[in-house]
């Protein structure tokens, strides 16, 4: 398994600060979007997001950088995550990897399913005034 086999497309999508496949990216912020006009992301954005960096495998301080998030911030969330079971760790080479579990990748897939949800449901309240 190798370690961020997503990292090799960091510099590769314009306009974008992490390296998050672009579909999974849409996703995440078109949920994020609608739930708060000023931009920030929520907490169940973030875990959506690290769970999708560490899909393939990554490092913590990878993890940190392409999700934005301070070691303070990141630490809260790796925690977290693993007591819910949806992140585990390997250690590889002396490192540790972080590495999202199959009930990590429900997670991410139901959270994706619910921003499709309200994007379909604005569309059709557009439609109708």
């Amino acid at each position: 398994m190798g370690i961020c086999a997503l990292w090799k497309h960091a510099f590769y999508v314009p306009g974008f600060s992490s390296t998050i496949e672009l579909t999974s990216r849409k996703h995440l912020e078109r949920l994020s979007n609608l739930e708060n006009e000023n931009k920030r992301r929520n907490r169940l954005h973030i875990i959506a997001e690290i769970l999708t960096i560490a899909k393939e495998g990554c490092l913590k301080t990878q993890i940190m950088y392409r999700a934005n998030l301070s070691f303070t911030q990141l630490n809260e969330y790796l925690s977290f995550l693993a007591k819910m079971h949806l992140l585990k760790t390997q250690n590889e080479k002396g490192k540790r990897i972080y590495i999202t579990t199959a009930k990590g990748n429900e997670y991410v897939e139901k959270y994706k399913a619910i921003a499709d949800l309200l994007e379909n449901n604005e569309e059709t309240s557009d439609d109708s005034t």
